[in-house]
């Protein structure tokens, strides 16, 4: 059986990985300038394939290439994927709707704090299992 590990299809949850707080503090302690394609994949547990449409579906993530055409992601670029990782895959929202939140965010500090502030569907679904919980009870 295929494994759906990282993404919303198969109706199972993505993988959790490591915390956005963790992968800021390692990568604010790298010298890195540029990370490639396989080294972001790894880092934010997000597929490559999954990083190319998205490039294609967010025109502004559009990270730069390398002389031989290989995609060099910047710090601030990584952030972003962060973003819109917890969009979709926490906070369940759609592309049309990530992308909207994204220009609210705008750049820079409000984004950093988006990313790192807690997914308020984390409490609903709690309480949505509570209740339905309950609700089995009766």
């Amino acid at each position: 059986m295929a494994s759906t590990q990282g993404t919303p299809q198969g109706g199972g949850r993505p993988a959790r990985g490591r915390r956005a707080a963790d992968l800021q503090a390692e990568l604010e302690k790298s010298d890195k300038l540029y990370y490639r394609i396989g080294e972001v994949s790894k880092l934010t547990d997000v597929k490559p394939y999954v990083l190319r449409y998205w490039e294609s579906e967010f025109k502004w993530m559009s990270p730069g290439k390398s002389r031989s055409n290989q995609r060099l992601y910047r710090k601030q670029d990584i952030e972003t994927i962060l973003l819109i990782k917890k969009l979709l895959y926490e906070e369940r929202f759609t592309i049309a709707g990530a992308k909207k939140r994204l220009k609210e965010l705008g750049s820079g500090s409000d984004r950093a704090a988006a990313l790192t502030a807690p997914s308020p569907i984390t409490g609903l679904a709690d309480i949505r299992q509570e209740l339905e919980s309950i609700r089995a009870l009766l």
